[in-house]
């Protein structure tokens, strides 16, 4: 039997109040009225069969495709329901012809609206039911940011995230309970944000840059100077340069939500960087030195990164349990090259990517002969940098140690080579 048509209707915190005649329509018209307990308490009149979506949707959804063979059904669904509502699953489920989407506002607009600001500029961050890892990482490519909250990260938690990342330039505005009767909006300092208690859970968090005007975005392509990172010292060698990160990263071709592995993460300067490309990915950096570890926490919290998860261990022992990784990112073996670059090639995605930098021969054999074991053939750069350094009233070009940077990529199916 055909299915009827499925009504989604957006609603308020202010319930009937805000509907259009269109979705009052909608309502009057159902047999069966579906949704979570507080949208179906504002029809407290309604006769027909209710579905609560509790405990999951997917059984609720059947309910809702089984009712629909004999009546009409409205769905009931917070603002918008296709901006990260169930409009997506509805539709997945009953097929777009048999569905009718009556958005309201989303909280987004409220939010706004009720702070006075336009928002066809802003960047949208959900954190709810989601892990706030990689939060500061989106923020810093944004002037203006909408949050969406949850019972665990709340506003109070963000600010003190943000606080404790040197993250202060911004105006925050928390508006809780959005077109309802007790709707409130307030402007907060980071810190204040941090340390305020009266915060109800209905709530969206907008952050603003207090210089939005004159700030401008980091560079697409990161570059950073190896300078600007804590080290280990006397051992400044101990880090990737910046010249050689970049070709190394290019190398990687990390994606947006790519998962990296950096062993031998060092300073964590790779595994920095790798995050700010993918700041809906994750990146793992490893380093068995403890002072390694604590600089390159010390340098995540410099560089308000939060997307990267520091594995303390030795390499390839340290690798097991990660997630599969989309690249990895071969900086330092501790003797355990070889071994590293199996272990590597092995757990890589099809299609990923490894690179692996070589300063001796010694482990460029390794590398090369791991590698062609598998059947590849890698790609092998030499890179010489040198940079001009003053010397009196002149420049005289000093060289850095030459880097051979192998990368090859991991065969959807089989072996061979690039």
């Amino acid at each position: 039997m055909k299915l009827r048509p499925v009504a989604i209707v957006g609603i308020g915190d202010d319930g009937c109040a805000g509907l259009s005649s269109r979705a009052i329509g909608a309502v009057s018209a159902a047999g069966v009225l579906a949704g979570g307990e507080r949208h179906l308490a504002f029809f407290p009149e309604f006769k027909g069969e209710r579905i609560v979506f509790k405990n999951g949707l997917a059984s609720a959804l059947e309910r809702v495709a089984q009712a629909a063979n004999e009546n009409n059904v409205c769905i009931l669904a917070s603002g918008d329901p296709m901006f990260f509502g169930v409009g997506a699953a509805v539709i997945k489920r009953l097929g777009a012809e048999h569905v009718e989407v009556l958005p309201h506002p989303s909280a987004m607009q409220w939010a706004f609206a009720r702070a006075g600001m336009k928002w066809d500029d802003a960047v949208f961050i959900s954190l709810h039911g989601r892990s706030p890892e990689g939060f500061l990482t989106r923020l810093r490519t944004c002037a203006k940011a909408c949050v969406f909250t949850d019972p665990d990260n709340t506003p109070q938690r963000l600010g003190a995230t943000m606080l404790e990342h040197g993250e202060v330039g911004w105006r925050a505005w928390v508006c809780e309970n959005l077109a309802g009767p007790d709707e409130r909006v307030r402007m907060f300092s980071v810190a204040e944000l941090a340390g305020c208690a009266d915060i109800g859970p209905l709530n969206v968090l907008l952050l603003v840059r207090e210089e939005e005007q004159a700030w401008r975005a980091p560079p697409a392509i990161p570059f950073i100077h190896e300078d600007d990172f804590a080290k280990r010292v006397p051992k400044k060698g101990l880090i990737t340069k910046r010249e050689v990160r970049l070709l190394s990263l290019a190398a990687l071709r990390i994606r947006r939500d790519s998962v990296v592995w950096d062993i031998g993460a060092g300073s964590g300067s790779v595994s920095i960087e790798a995050a700010m490309l993918a700041p809906h990915g994750r990146v793992y950096a490893i380093e068995t030195d403890p002072e390694g570890v604590e600089i390159c926490r010390e340098n995540l919290r410099a560089h308000a990164i939060d997307n990267v998860r520091i594995v303390a261990g030795r390499a390839p022992e340290a690798l097991a349990g990660l997630e599969a990784p989309d690249a990895v990112f071969v900086g330092g073996s501790k003797g355990s090259m070889e071994e590293i670059v199996e272990a590597a090639m092995e757990r890589l995605r099809p299609g990923g990517r490894l690179v692996a930098n070589a300063i001796t021969l010694e482990n460029s054999g390794e590398i090369y002969a791991a590698l062609r074991k598998r059947g590849l053939v890698p790609e092998v750069t030499l890179l010489q940098v040198s940079r001009a350094q003053p010397l009196a009233r002149y420049l005289r070009f000093e060289a850095l140690n030459p880097i051979q940077i192998f990368a090859a990529e991991k065969p959807s199916t089989g072996g061979g080579s690039l």
